[in-house]
């Protein structure tokens, strides 16, 4: 990884360690929501392209978390296995738990587009170690954007029961997917300085992204925008058991390399 060569200020870099932060929280749980799909997918086929999703996302949480470390020292291991609910960060959009396969596809397509995006955009950085990890993950994030279109297309245009549990899906999730786009403290000055995407031109891309396909190609309905989400430090009731049970492993065998 590059060292850097744009000098941080000590505000820089706090905000920046909260937004690596999120950013890996995110990747985290959302990995642990797919891999819960592993031996229980519909067909063989997409056990192992979830598992590998999953794995990937993991990586992408991994590198995160890496950058995090070059600015404060930090261990990723511990930030992953070690922390209680309440010292993450996730939105509550990956928290909620996996459902059926359609909620599975579609929320995992609906992230996967932003996380592409925001990607795409982040590999123009001026802080070069995240514009070389986001060029790195871009490549991966497009091959899971296609992977997951395909699947809500198939599902929104298969039969009268996938369909009905599809837009049950965008239902339940849209709601929630706006907290994707919530703004960590400190961020504006990073957009400013040239450090982070501007979240607001990124989510105009998304827009221009999902919305046609889910209308048009899937012939899904929009949902009426939900409430305002609280902020990424009030989770659901699920994110406990969640990682009760992601970091068991670690906690019992504390020594053991994960990444």
């Amino acid at each position: 990884m590059t060292a850097p060569t744009t000098i941080l200020s000590a505000v820089q870099q706090a905000a920046l360690i909260r937004k690596l932060t999120a950013l890996a929280d995110d990747e985290i749980i959302l990995a642990q929501r797919g891999g819960e799909w592993t031996g229980h997918a519909p067909i063989l086929e997409e056990d192992i392209a979830l598992a590998n999703i999953a794995q990937d996302e993991l990586g992408h949480a991994g590198m995160y978390l890496e950058l995090r470390r070059a600015l404060d020292g930090s261990d990723a291991d511990a930030l992953a296995f070690t922390r209680s609910a309440d010292e993450f960060s996730s939105s509550r959009f990956v928290e909620l738990p996996k459902g059926d396969w359609a909620f599975t596809m579609l929320r995992q397509y609906l992230y996967d587009a932003y996380e592409a995006l925001w990607l795409d955009a982040a590999r123009k950085s001026t802080y070069e170690p995240l514009a070389e990890v986001a060029n790195k993950a871009f490549r991966e994030e497009r091959f899971h954007l296609q992977h997951t279109a395909l699947w809500v297309e198939r599902l929104a245009l298969g039969t009268p029961e996938s369909m009905k549990r599809t837009q049950d899906a965008l239902n339940a999730l849209w709601p929630y997917v706006g907290q994707l786009w919530q703004p960590v403290e400190g961020e504006a000055g990073l957009i400013e300085a040239g450090l982070l995407p501007d979240l607001n031109a990124v989510r105009t891309r998304w827009e221009g992204l999902i919305v046609p396909h889910l209308r048009v190609q899937c012939g899904l309905i929009l949902p009426p925008g939900g409430a305002e989400q609280p902020g990424r430090d009030t989770h659901t009731e699920y994110l406990v058991p969640l990682l009760d049970e992601m970091q068991r492993v670690y906690r019992a065998h504390p020594d053991t390399p994960y990444w």
